[in-house]
């Protein structure tokens, strides 16, 4: 089974989707053989290099007050904590542009040690939610290689450079095209749409049926 996993690192619901899918994968055991490949998708891809406040930023996209950052804020650590992810509190003070973490992750996917680009997804969540650091440095990117196996020279060398910007671009044009205006997505065998951070219940009921239906020819491409 191909899992695609569209999502960003500073989407909260993304880490929150991961956790639970994970989770359903485990449960599921050996009726799934599952490869989960993560996409890229920017939230807010003209974000400047600085990024900007978090709640300034909520309250220009969303029209939220400071008291409805700090409750959804709460009902996101809530939802992560029952599921093992961990949202500190008070870290996420900011957020930040994502294409250089997107361009370490395709990197990854592309010629990394088998898991590694499922490691540094993990590694940049961890990093911006639970530790609150920048995601969009290159310091902080090439460390994080480094932890999970990467070369950090040639790290430091992509994101010195334009490496994978088209095939980022490119593959985030895609799922736009095909529909996809909000993350998570999780899309299966190229063809079944799973939309939001849904509870493992949800995505375990759906492994399951689809595991056990046979695949068409028709695909999401």
């Amino acid at each position: 089974m191909k899992i695609d996993f569209v999502s960003d690192v500073v989407c909260p619901w993304c880490a929150i989707g991961l956790a639970a899918l994970e989770q359903a994968l485990q449960r599921v055991g050996d009726t799934v053989q599952a490869e989960v490949h993560f996409q890229p998708f920017q939230l807010n891809p003209q974000m400047a290099p600085e990024g900007e406040e978090i709640v300034a930023h909520l309250s220009r996209k969303y029209g939220l007050d400071a008291a409805q950052v700090a409750a959804n804020a709460e009902a996101i650590r809530q939802r992560g904590a029952a599921l093992g992810f961990e949202f500190g509190v008070g870290k996420r003070s900011r957020t930040y542009n994502t294409f250089d973490a997107h361009r370490l992750l395709h990197w990854a996917g592309v010629a990394g040690p088998a898991g590694s680009q499922g490691a540094l997804k993990h590694a940049l969540l961890r990093a911006y939610f639970t530790d609150g650091r920048d995601p969009s440095q290159a310091g902080v990117l090439v460390e994080l290689a480094a932890q999970v196996g990467l070369d950090p020279d040639e790290a430091a060398r992509i994101l010195a450079s334009d490496k994978f910007s088209a095939e980022v671009r490119q593959a985030q044009d895609f799922y736009q095209q095909a529909g996809i205006h909000a993350v998570p997505a999780v899309i299966i065998n190229d063809r079944h749409l799973i939309q939001g951070g849904q509870p493992v219940e949800v995505f375990e009921r759906a492994l399951r049926k689809i595991a056990a239906m046979p695949e068409s020819a028709a695909a999401l491409h």
